[in-house]
């Protein structure tokens, strides 16, 4: 039986990476979008912010469900963990980021 499971993912590794580029394209896009929201428009700062931060948080999920693959784990506990590891990342490296920006100036 495992032999068998090995020649099923072979096969689906020769295949193009549709998901990736789709994933690609998807990702572009909201970062151009941003880019426009942010420079292109006359809006007030705090719905700027509120629309960039939106998108990033569904770029953040676009990358999670087609680059990192968190939907092929083999149990959830392992995915809930690996998505709760990734926000604290993403929370470390903000706050960092603004605690330096504030104090270093």
């Amino acid at each position: 039986m495992n032999e068998n499971q090995n020649q099923v993912t072979k096969q689906t590794h020769a295949a193009f990476p549709w998901k990736q580029v789709i994933g690609l394209f998807m990702s572009l896009a909201l970062t151009f979008f941003a880019l426009w929201i942010a420079v292109g428009l006359s809006l007030p700062v705090p719905v700027t912010i509120t629309i960039i931060v939106g998108l990033a948080i569904v770029q953040a999920f676009i990358q999670l469900f087609m680059f990192m693959h968190v939907t092929e784990g083999t149990e959830p506990v392992h995915q809930l963990i690996g998505i709760l590891f990734g926000i604290y990342v993403a929370f470390v490296v903000v706050a960092g980021t603004l605690w330096i920006l504030a104090y270093a100036l």
